[in-house]
């Protein structure tokens, strides 16, 4: 072999090694940039753009695909300490063509954080709809949906706005009076009683609370490497001030049962889905839901907990589909009865 084809090759070798082992030491070095260039190239190959929405001041931070048609739009509100990109696994399940959108709820992510605002149920229930307004989303009625806290939060605004809605899913939905008590529930006990001077469960600082909550959240165990354990906690750590903050306002005796409290408002059309093994709000919750409101739809997912999104993506997806277009088939046939 001469010299020109053996130098061709060492360039060749060390043009691969370059980007690999520059991927290899962020992993080992920045491994919360890596986290954050992971979501921005999944968002990019879903085909979701991130826009910003600003009212009087005030700036939401959402991502979005797909133009109003046939279908109605879809708005999905995330869980306590998220952000839009939770919605992720589930989205690339759903039709390209479906309008979704999905927004950082108040202070989170992108969206403005104040001192001074109301984090509590029903002030989410007010930025949620001021969001909607600013987007004008409620020219015609949309489906929303929300996981957890941004449960609770979806179930209120239903409870609120029932003109704005054409549909309501809840998946795994806080702000309830369950009848049986989650391994979370026991856990805050311990917590409120030193009023919160204990480390609450679900705002980790260390990779081995990471680990800890990823347990409890998840039925289904994903081996997650220590760098990305560290990530995912360096990502959170700037933000755990805020973080507690939000959970004392959304335990406090105004939010913690918001969702219970607003029941028997709610007309909308409602699904449920749950996780079987929920460990954070216990599956007796679905049960509240269903003698409260008799005609709504209940799915509850086997070895699957409360992380439902992530757990079961695509299931999840198809059940909020077949929701959506079996509200569309009934209003068409209550329509045509009509004339």
């Amino acid at each position: 072999m001469d010299q020109d084809m053996v130098n061709m090759f060492a360039i060749a070798a060390g043009t691969l090694a370059i980007p690999l082992l520059l991927f290899m030491a962020s992993f080992m070095l920045w491994p919360s940039s890596l986290i954050k260039v992971y979501y921005w190239y999944w968002r990019r190959t879903l085909g979701l753009q991130v826009r910003y929405a600003d009212c009087g001041g005030y700036r939401f931070c959402y991502s979005y695909r797909g133009k109003p048609g046939l279908r109605p739009s879809v708005l999905m509100l995330h869980d306590f300490s998220a952000h839009k990109d939770t919605w992720l696994p589930m989205v690339k399940y759903l039709p390209k063509h479906l309008h979704l959108l999905c927004v950082d709820m108040p202070g989170h992510e992108g969206t403005t954080r104040t001192n001074t605002d109301d984090y509590s149920i029903q002030g989410q229930v007010k930025r949620i709809r001021q969001f909607v307004e600013a987007i004008r989303l409620n020219r015609k009625p949309f489906h929303l949906v929300g996981t957890s806290m941004g449960g609770t939060v979806a179930g209120v605004y239903a409870a609120y706005h029932p003109s704005d809605l054409c549909g309501l899913t809840l998946i795994c939905p806080a702000g309830l009076k369950n009848q049986i008590e989650s391994k979370f529930d026991s856990q805050m006990h311990e917590v409120e009683h030193s009023q919160y001077t204990l480390n609450i469960p679900l705002i980790p600082s260390t990779p081995e609370e990471m680990e800890e909550m990823l347990k409890l959240c998840s039925h289904v165990r994903f081996r997650v490497p220590q760098q990305i354990l560290q990530g995912l906690v360096d990502v959170r750590i700037p933000h755990n001030d805020f973080y507690h903050e939000v959970f004392v306002e959304i335990m406090s005796e105004k939010s913690k049962y918001a969702l219970y409290e607003h029941i028997q408002q709610i007309t909308t059309p409602l699904q449920v889905i749950w996780g079987k093994q929920d460990q954070v709000v216990d599956v007796s919750g679905a049960a509240v839901l269903t003698e409260a409101l008799p005609g709504c739809r209940v799915d509850l997912l086997e070895n699957c907990g409360h992380s439902v999104v992530m757990e079961r993506p695509r299931q999840t997806a198809k059940l909020i589909l077949d929701f959506i277009i079996s509200q569309q088939s009934t209003e068409i046939y209550n329509k045509l009865l009509e004339k």
